[in-house]
């Protein structure tokens, strides 16, 4: 009866259970939120679902999926530690921008250039949260990876936190995620008090047809001179030019399938499983987590400040032909931006349609924040 006891004791010592502390069930609750809103309210579910179980997993008790191998020892480390090294080495980022640019139509901002200056505008927000992450005491790299979060651009963030503060990339790549989600939330109110009613009336003009040889031109072009300026920024503007380029040429059907589908996809599940695994307790249950996250909001926010001001200066200069409302489009979350344009123009003019019109800036938006980050990573990367 005793050795039986013993055995009991022994299984129980050795289990989660009896190891688990509050702050892991703090964030084993975390992860079942976070899972609720991917699958019940559907914000993001593609990434924000191996997100929120990586965390989950990672808060495990004795599971060990994220221990690296120890010195000197045979046995190898936890199975999302190997798989974390697509993150930590950029990897991951840069395959994602390939299946994006592989489904990305540049034809609505290369037929309207002047969309490149709301794509520009709309980062506007990654330099006001960088301002106010300083002064609330983060330092110039961790100022600058939670300034990113308002490029509303998931891989982009990943990919500049992984270079200038990693400590911080669970609780980035969660809000990044998270407010990308939220922006038919958190656009709407924004763009209606800042425009007038007249203002989102305005009816725009169809857009010239641009022909193929633009299009394969653009990418090439983009690439050279982007990465010209900025080699830092090579592997994202690489990546998503070069995916671009599969698809608009149209000799390499099989690639540009292979990366807008089945590529993406793998990455996506790697990417928001090891992700999630790194928002453990120990590290993720901090006030600069709560700090980091209300300055991922006001990123967003001012980003959409900055693209609707500048919408709103051209349609001045056009003579009251450029709707200010697809300058909100020019955060980079493609292409939700650009539907929640859309909805808005209608909401204020049934017979408007803006959504070609704003995956102009939308597109933009992507290069702008993988130019922005690679300014961030050439001032504060050395």
């Amino acid at each position: 009866m005793s050795s039986f006891v013993e055995t009991l004791e022994k299984i129980w010592t050795g289990s989660g259970f009896s190891n688990m502390t509050l702050q892991q069930g703090i964030m084993l609750v975390v992860a079942c939120v976070l899972i609720y809103l991917a699958i019940v309210k559907k914000y993001e579910p593609l990434l924000l679902l191996p997100i929120a179980f990586g965390v989950l997993l990672a808060n495990l008790p004795l599971a060990n999926l994220m221990a690296p191998p120890e010195e000197g020892s045979t046995e190898p480390g936890g199975l999302l530690y190997y798989l974390y090294l697509g993150v930590k080495k950029g990897i991951y980022p840069s395959l994602i921008f390939l299946g994006i640019g592989a489904m990305t139509d540049f034809g609505p901002l290369i037929a309207r250039p002047s969309s490149l200056i709301m794509g520009a505008a709309a980062q506007f927000g990654i330099y006001v949260a960088f301002t106010i992450a300083i002064a609330v005491g983060f330092t110039p790299k961790e100022a600058a990876s939670i300034g990113i979060i308002g490029g509303a651009d998931g891989p982009t963030a990943i990919y500049l936190t992984t270079r200038l503060a990693p400590e911080r990339l669970p609780a980035i790549a969660i809000a990044a995620y998270s407010y990308m989600a939220l922006i038919p939330i958190i656009q709407p109110p924004i763009m209606r008090a800042l425009t007038t009613k007249k203002e989102r009336q305005v009816k725009m003009e169809q857009l010239r047809h641009v022909s193929k040889t633009e299009k394969i031109i653009f990418p090439i072009v983009v690439a050279v001179l982007c990465i010209l300026l900025l080699p830092s920024v090579a592997p994202l503007i690489g990546m998503l030019m070069l995916g671009n380029l599969f698809k608009e040429s149209g000799v390499v059907d099989r690639l540009s399938d292979t990366a807008q589908n089945a590529l993406i996809n793998i990455v996506t599940i790697f990417l928001g499983v090891t992700v999630g695994a790194t928002a453990k307790a120990e590290t993720f249950l901090q006030l600069q987590t709560l700090m980091i996250i209300g300055l991922g909001l006001v990123a967003f926010m001012f980003s959409t400040v900055g693209g609707v001001l500048i919408g709103k200066l051209m349609c001045v200069l056009s003579g009251g032909k450029i709707n200010p409302l697809i300058g909100s489009a020019g955060v980079s979350a493609v292409p939700m931006a650009a539907r929640v344009s859309q909805v808005e123009g209608q909401k204020a003019n049934p017979g408007n349609y803006l959504l070609m019109h704003a995956m102009g800036p939308n597109v933009a938006g992507v290069i702008g924040s993988a130019v922005a980050a690679g300014v961030l990573l050439a001032l504060f990367g050395g």
